[in-house]
């Protein structure tokens, strides 16, 4: 029987998509096959078929296994027909046999309750908390709590547990969202004293209920005429509407704000576009009223002003379409990535996840899938914090990537760069990030420095000079050398002041790691520099290594592979069972390269008796069971292999790559083990997600680094 978690709320403007995200990621970190069910949808048009965008976003952030049609039960306008014909039983008993054709395929499932919205359901509370009662779930009820004070909010979530109990709900946990930040700790301890289940409460975020400039499109039907999709996705947090002479204008302009002004207004246009191009202030885009478009000139100049942001035109005039947009809050949808990962951050940072999972009873997954992984890397890095440089402090994916890793309370950061200049660039992209102190000796959750000016030039000047004096270093050429963000960055780790180092975006890996093999250098007992990739695939998590370092490493170097290999999975909670991959398997080949992998297997096997490891042996071999009875009879590794060691380069980069897209698994990594602290390399390829996983991954090593320091 799956365990189900089925959120709803009291009323409208709840909140809740934050709450049934945070949710959903809470239970795909334990079980790897997880459902979704929206009982009640509302069509697009009359006798079409329902959607939701939550249900969506789930489906494709999740990658859940389900067909859209199954993940609802039907629409509020069937189900209305379905009860007025046959009565609210057999719609409930439709609903639930719904339900049970996804229960029967998942080992979780999260069921989204009514919305409270034009649902034209009699007592919809009653009806939440029967079709909950017949689901077998858990009923997590969520109450907004926007405008109230302390007393009001407190007793409104009391009456949300006290209607849902006598309903004779199982209640999981309440949620108060909404709530106004001074008002959040009054209500936190009302609730602990009052109720017999735990209770959390959710701060306002003002950047969940803005709408982008895309759902203000949608909203007014308007035509784009200039924007990308990163300028469509920022935040809208208020509105400008313009009739006053430009310097007037200029001055009522503020970060985030929407400029509505009539279409022959080029001055207006010009100027507040010309504005965002100088960051004073950055604006989220211009929406021209009355169907106006300005001249070609005027578009091509604003194009050049501020490539990416939105210029937008719709027929009516500023009353009507101020009127459409007054209202219009934002949402989470499959296209609203950075939001999703806002609302995880703020989910996270006040749910006790750890509570929830006990109380839902969930046993973890023996398998692990990709998502679990990357869920537990996350977790890690975020039990015992550390503080990571990203010397491409400019670079977009890294800004953005930036953002999700302090929502999410991942590891403190710094980014290399002029912080101006880096501040305003996260501003044009309509992202949020914390002011960093003036005081860099205070930790904080983020610091920008420039290598060029900071303090520490002349020390790291100094010291480098004094590592690299064997090779003719003077103190006065370090001081140019260490203006480079890569050295500045590894320097920085060297001295302590980070705990690792992530680049790679837009340099080259030479350019990442030659400073680490100058500065910071190899660990004790290691002769070489390696790295792996963790190749998620659909039923588990396999190391490869090496793929990224080393051309042809010899049977020493290939026996320090394996060996690094083995612990660096050990680490990530890979159990290490290391595969010496060549072209034959045990005895029935012979050759320069074969005997390579011969003698590097006996070396470990010499070395680290501890290990379990098997070579020479072929890829087949090492990973399918069957292969293997064949193959190697009775061998602890084969067809049970979790760590892979090519032996070369060229056979590794390649396999991972075929693997990866042939087979549709993720690649986190290149993971550079062997020096004395985390560096690690991005390829220049690398989306937002592999910056936050190989970020995360670092700050793991470094977790071990300092134990390993401290004993």
């Amino acid at each position: 029987m799956a365990r189900s978690v089925y959120v709803t709320g009291i009323d409208r403007g709840d909140g809740r998509q934050a709450v049934e995200l945070g949710v959903m990621e809470l239970l795909t970190r334990q079980v790897d096959s997880v459902g979704v069910f929206r009982p009640l949808v509302h069509a697009q048009a009359p006798g079409e078929p329902g959607s939701d965008h939550v249900v969506e976003l789930l489906r494709a952030r999740y990658r859940l296994d389900l067909p859209a049609p199954a993940t609802y039960g039907m629409t509020y306008e069937e189900a209305a027909a379905l009860q007025a014909a046959q009565g609210q039983d057999e719609l409930v008993s439709t609903l639930v046999d719904r339900f049970r054709a996804v229960e029967r395929r998942c080992q979780a499932v999260l069921v989204l309750g009514t919305d409270f919205a034009d649902t034209n359901i009699p007592d919809e509370l009653a009806f939440n908390a029967r079709l909950a009662n017949e689901f077998g779930a858990w009923v997590l009820p969520v109450v907004g709590g926007q405008g109230g004070d302390a007393p009001a909010v407190a007793a409104e979530v009391l009456s949300a547990h006290r209607a849902y109990t006598d309903l004779g709900c199982s209640t999981l946990a309440l949620i108060a969202n909404r709530v106004a930040p001074a008002v959040k700790q009054p209500v936190q301890r009302a609730l602990a004293a009052k109720l017999p289940v735990p209770a959390y409460v959710l701060p306002e975020e003002p950047a969940l209920s803005a709408p982008t400039v895309a759902q203000l499109v949608e909203a007014t039907g308007a035509e784009v005429l200039l924007g990308d999709a990163a300028g469509l996705a920022r935040d809208v947090r208020s509105f400008v509407f313009g009739g006053a002479m430009l310097p007037t204008f200029l001055t009522a302009l503020t970060e985030g704000a929407l400029v509505v002004t009539p279409g022959d207004r080029a001055d207006l246009v010009i100027g507040a576009l010309a504005a965002h191009a100088a960051g004073a202030p950055p604006i989220a885009g211009v929406l021209l009223t009355l169907g106006q478009h300005p001249g070609p000139n005027v578009m091509a100049l604003a194009a050049r002003l501020a490539p990416g942001t939105p210029v937008a035109v719709v027929p009516e005039g500023s009353w009507p379409t101020a009127a459409a947009l007054t209202h219009l809050e934002g949402r989470i949808g499959p296209e609203s990535r950075r939001k999703a990962e806002i609302a995880l951050g703020l989910f996270e940072l006040h749910v006790d996840t750890a509570e929830l999972t006990k109380r839902i009873e969930l046993v973890r997954s023996e398998r692990v899938t990709p998502m679990m992984f990357e869920h537990e890397l996350l977790e890690r890095a975020r039990a015992d914090r550390r503080h990571i440089v990203l010397p491409e402090g400019s670079e977009e994916r890294v800004l953005r990537a930036a953002e999700v890793l302090l929502r999410r309370n991942i590891c403190d950061l710094t980014l290399l760069g002029e912080p101006g200049a880096v501040l305003r660039r996260a501003a044009s992209l309509g992202l949020e990030l914390p002011q960093p102190a003036e005081d860099a000796a205070d930790r904080v959750r983020l610091r920008i420095v420039d290598p060029a000016t900071s303090p520490l030039r002349e020390r790291f000047a100094a010291l480098y000079a004094e590592l690299r004096a064997h090779k003719g270093m003077t103190v006065e050429r370090a001081l140019d050398v260490v203006t480079d963000v890569s050295y500045f960055g590894t320097l920085m780790v060297q001295e302590g002041i980070a705990d690792g180092m992530v680049s790679g975006a837009v340099h080259s890996t030479a350019a990442t790691i030659r400073p680490a093999f100058e500065v910071i250098r190899t660990s004790p007992g290691a002769s070489i520099v390696s790295s792996v990739f963790f190749m998620c695939l659909a039923d588990r998590v396999l190391v490869y290594g090496d793929c990224a370092v080393n051309p042809d490493p010899d049977a020493r170097q290939l026996a320090d592979i394996a060996i690094q290999s083995a612990a660096t999975a050990a680490q990530f909670g890979v159990e290490p069972r290391v595969a010496m991959l060549s072209y034959s398997t045990g005895t029935s080949g012979s050759g320069v390269d074969v005997d390579k992998v011969r003698q590097a297997t006996e070396i470990v096997r010499q070395e680290r008796p501890d290990i379990l490891v098997e070579g020479p042996i072929q890829y087949d071999a090492a990973v399918d069971a069957r292969v293997a009875a064949t193959k190697l009879p009775g061998s602890a590794v084969a067809g049970r292999a979790t760590v892979l060691i090519f032996p070369d380069l060229n056979t590794g980069n390649n396999t991972y790559k075929a693997v990866q897209r042939s087979a549709g698994a993720v690649a986190v990594g290149p993971v550079l083990q062997g020096l004395r602290k985390p560096v690690n390399d991005l390829s220049r390829g690398a989306l937002v997600e592999d910056i936050v996983n190989t970020v995360a991954i670092t700050a793991v090593q470094s977790q071990r680094a300092l134990e390993g320091a401290g004993k």
